[in-house]
C-alpha cells in the first residue's frame, strides 16, 4: 500500500488505520510536509520515506521502488478515496484477469468532479484524454486520471514511469496498454477532501496533461 502525502496530518491517522486491514505493508511517501504528517504516519505503523519534493509522480515512483508486495495499491491521503474499495481493486489481479486496475469515478460517482471552473476544466480535459486513449487502443476506459488503483509491482517497475506530477497516472495507463498489459476498471466513489484544498490547480497545469497525453500516446 502506497500513500503519497503532503501536509495531511489531519487525515493521516484515519487513512492509515483504514487501510491496515487490506495491506501487509503501508508505505507513506512524504512530499516535504511542513506539518506532522511524517511523525503521525510513523506512529501509526507506516513505513515513511521522504521524496525529493518534485511531486506526486516522484512519490509514486519511489513507492513502486520500495514496495515489497506482489501487488501495489495507491490511495490518496486526503480521504477522497474509500478504502473499502480496495478489495475490488485487488480481485481482478488475484483472479488473473488484470495487471492494472483503476477505480473509476465515472462508474462509482464523485463529489469533486463538478462545480467551479477548475472542476469543469478537470472533467472536460479528462474526458478528452479518455476519448483519445479509447480510440487509440480500442478500449473503454472511463477514468484515466484517478489515483486509486492497483498494479502488479513487477509490471509497474517495467513501465519506466517518468512524470513527476499527477500526470503519472495517465502515463501509467497509456504505457500499460502500449505494452499489452490487461487493464480493468471497477466502480469507486470519490469524496470531497475532509480538510484543506488540493495543491493542484488545473488552470496552471492543464498543459502538462495535454503534453504528456500526446507524448506517451503518439511519440513514446
Amino acid at each position: 500500500m502506497v500513500i503519497p502525502a503532503k501536509n495531511e496530518e489531519k487525515t493521516m491517522v484515519r487513512i492509515v488505520e483504514a487501510v491496515k486491514k487490506y495491506a501487509d505493508e503501508i508505505i507513506v511517501i512524504d512530499g516535504h510536509s511542513k506539518d506532522r504528517t511524517r511523525e503521525i504516519a510513523k506512529s501509526q505503523g507506516a513505513i515513511v520515506f521522504l521524496d525529493k519534493g518534485k511531486g506526486k509522480g516522484e512519490a509514486i515512483r519511489m513507492g513502486i521502488k520500495k514496495a515489497k508486495g506482489e501487488i501495489t495499491v495507491f490511495i490518496d491521503a486526503d480521504l477522497s478515496h474509500d478504502p473499502r474499495d480496495i478489495p475490488k481493486l485487488l480481485q481482478p489481479i488475484r483472479q488473473g484477469k488484470a495487471d492494472l486496475v483503476i477505480g473509476s469515478r465515472r462508474l462509482g460517482g464523485s463529489d469533486e468532479l463538478f462545480g467551479d471552473l477548475d472542476k469543469f476544466i478537470r472533467e472536460t480535459g479528462s474526458q478528452i484524454i479518455n476519448l483519445g486513449i479509447n480510440y487509440f487502443f480500442k478500449v473503454r476506459i472511463t477514468d484515466s486520471q484517478n489515483g486509486l488503483r492497483a498494479i502488479k509491482t513487477e509490471v509497474a517497475r517495467l513501465l519506466g514511469l517518468e512524470e513527476n506530477v499527477t500526470t503519472i497516472e495517465q502515463e501509467m495507463l497509456i504505457k500499460a496498454l502500449k505494452k499489452g498489459y490487461r487493464v480493468v476498471e471497477v466502480a469507486a466513489h470519490e469524496y470531497k477532501r475532509k480538510y484543506g484544498d488540493s495543491s493542484i490547480k488545473l488552470r496552471r497545469v492543464w498543459w502538462r496533461y495535454l503534453y504528456s497525453w500526446i507524448k506517451y500516446l503518439i511519440f513514446s
